[in-house]
């Protein structure tokens, strides 16, 4: 069962989606769980919703301030579900994965319903629930092995090698003496080599195609980085495609592209244009292609200006640049108001170029989208912190820090910025401890350990 996309939901799931997230921005975390169970119950291979259940109720349970005894409670208190989910395993995986999650919803961090639900979402074809699952355990439980060898596995049967190495890795720096441990490092060592390589594709491909000069074009296409005789070859093998069906709108997609590719940008947006022209419909991905090619144009006058010596020359066509990538998002915002990804777009824009007013308001409509909600957010704080409303700046953050569970690097960047934040309002303390955070998983996080270890000092 392959993950389902919240915008690809049932009309209902999104509803319960929404009443559940503005639940949880108001506090009200049983609400927010109850709905986010209801939108789970129609669709149950959205994982962003799923995502959001486990971070209601990991909040809820910090309120709680779990430890080992809480743990052993809610595993007695829930031994008749437990068992029951347990025994439906197989036959019915859904119901067990339903059964693991009131579990969870009461006690998130217990790794005997971890366990359970992992089984029950694989058991179901769901292994990216498992791994979204793992995942949040392993940041609370570093040191478990168990739980690291189950994901490193699950990642390797997903075909996240690079992923599924760096498990190894922190089990062999845990058990550096263990043979299996090693062996199971060198393995996924190796496999990511080969996938990052992709030797698993040389020799066999030519060996399943019949017709020579069609393996030849399709490995050619398949390259990732094409040289100049694989793109004139593409560009004649499209141009005669399209003489035969001239209708065919992929195969002037991909002429562009390959045009793009060989650097001839006036013929890629010429082929793009009557595109739009010959379809004469609204279509935002030919939009982007289009303001993707007059973009590189910019980019290759400024070059040529530059090699030339003429600064002057360069920055009068950077400005030029900068206006038409603005002028150009805000037209986009505009033809495809409903596209949140695009009001994200024109905000980073406005961002750079210090209008933070109307920044400001574009990030306000791109955090509705799941995507772009941390980021936007993220942005508002450097715009409120730039028009020094610190107080306000730091809500937006500590909202995106609360829907984050693991330590990455967005995180990493909310919480230097919270930090920061701290700083200039004079809570030296509370800083500090953002900075802790940060130092605890990430030492070399810009000047982290310099601040931590002058905080020491003092």
């Amino acid at each position: 069962m392959a993950e389902v996309r919240l915008e690809d939901a049932p009309r209902k799931a999104r509803e319960y989606y929404d009443k559940g997230f503005a639940a949880m921005e108001r506090g009200n975390l049983d609400y927010a769980m109850d709905m986010f169970m209801a939108a789970l119950d129609l669709e149950p291979r959205v994982l962003h919703i799923r995502k959001y259940l486990r971070g209601a109720a990991l909040k809820k349970s910090k309120e709680k301030k779990p430890n080992g005894m809480n743990h052993t409670l809610s595993t007695i208190a829930g031994v008749g579900t437990l068992m029951s989910a347990s025994g439906a395993l197989k036959k019915k995986p859904l119901e067990a994965l339903k059964s693991a999650e009131k579990l969870m919803r009461a006690d998130p961090l217990n790794l005997t319903f971890i366990n359970l639900l992992g089984r029950a979402a694989v058991a179901a074809g769901m292994p990216e629930t498992a791994i979204q699952t793992l995942e949040i355990a392993k940041d609370h439980y570093p040191k478990n092995v168990e739980l690291l060898k189950w994901l490193g596995s699950l990642y390797m049967e997903m075909g996240q090698t690079h992923e599924s190495r760096q498990c190894y890795e922190e089990i062999y720096a845990l058990r550096p003496n263990d043979p299996h441990a090693l062996k199971a490092l060198k393995d996924s060592a190796a496999l990511d080599t080969m996938k990052k390589g992709r030797w698993n594709d040389a020799g066999s491909f030519r060996d399943v195609m019949k017709d020579s000069k069609e393996s030849g074009l399709l490995e050619q296409e398949a390259k990732a980085v094409k040289s100049s005789g694989d793109l004139e070859n593409l560009i004649r093998e499209m141009r005669s495609r399209l003489q035969r069906e001239p209708e065919n709108i992929n195969y002037r997609r991909a002429l562009s592209d390959y045009l793009a590719r060989a650097d001839r940008l006036d013929e890629a947006l010429a082929v793009l244009e009557e595109v739009q022209q010959t379809t004469g419909r609204a279509d935002p991905q030919l939009d982007r292609s289009i303001s993707s090619i007059r973009t590189r144009k910019f980019d290759r006058e400024i070059e040529k200006l530059q090699a030339a010596g003429d600064g002057a020359g360069a920055e009068v066509m950077k400005q030029k640049k900068d206006e038409f990538l603005i002028n150009d998002a805000s037209d986009r915002v505009k033809r495809y108001p409903n596209d949140l990804q695009f009001h994200y777009e024109l905000g980073v824009l406005l961002y750079e170029r210090g209008s933070l007013n109307e920044a400001i308001q574009e990030f306000q409509v791109s955090q509705r989208n799941p995507q772009r909600r941390i980021r936007s957010l993220y942005y508002m704080a450097m715009c409120f912190k730039q028009k020094q409303q610190y107080d306000i700046a730091m809500e937006q953050l500590q909202k995106a820090a609360a829907e984050l569970f693991i330590m990455d690097e967005t995180k990493k960047d909310i919480c230097y910025e919270m930090a920061q934040i701290s700083e200039l309002m004079g809570e030296t303390e509370k800083a500090v401890g953002f900075y802790k955070d940060i130092y605890s998983v990430d030492i070399a996080y810009k000047d982290v350990s310099e601040k931590i270890e002058k905080a020491y000092k003092k």
